[in-house]
């Protein structure tokens, strides 16, 4: 068995509170805009 990888996956449904999805959102909101923010700063030097 050398060699031999097992893949396992494991899913969970999630119902937040109305509380809990606000503060998801705004949390995606604040990663989304870094990230795109840290791209075009990544693409902007490149470009130099």
């Amino acid at each position: 068995m050398v060699g031999r990888v097992v893949k396992r996956a494991f899913k969970y449904r999630f119902y937040p509170t109305a509380v809990q999805a606000e503060q998801l959102a705004r949390t995606f909101g604040c990663t989304r805009y870094v990230y795109n923010r840290a791209l075009a700063e990544r693409t902007r030097a490149w470009s130099q």
